[in-house]
């Protein structure tokens, strides 16, 4: 695949709030597990206590209406369902660790 092709992920973060080093840090995790499976991350700076995440052009996360931050196994899920939905996550994948809410 060409990098154009491959997943895109995008983090938005606010400046004011000083939130780029937890950006940079799921940045770092999805790249540690995703590697080139990935065509990039993109940090964006912002302001107004936004953290979004989106792949691919899918919201993924907003910290307004998710409530906060994901920790880094969710997160990973949340981008395996836009990317490759039967890629198993190993430890994030285990009891405890659900991919999908439960209904």
């Amino acid at each position: 695949m060409t990098p154009q092709a491959l997943p895109q992920v995008r983090i938005t973060y606010c400046t004011q709030c000083q939130w780029l080093l937890r950006a940079g840090w799921m940045a770092q995790e999805l790249l540690s597990t995703f590697g080139t499976d990935l065509g990039e991350v993109t940090l964006v700076p912002g302001t107004g206590g936004i953290f979004t995440i989106s792949c691919n052009d899918t919201l993924v996360w907003d910290r307004k209406r998710d409530g906060g931050f994901p920790d880094a196994a969710r997160l990973k899920q949340l981008v395996r369902d836009v990317i490759d939905p039967d890629r198993h996550l190993g430890h994030a994948d285990r009891k405890g660790h659900k991919s999908k809410d439960p209904a």
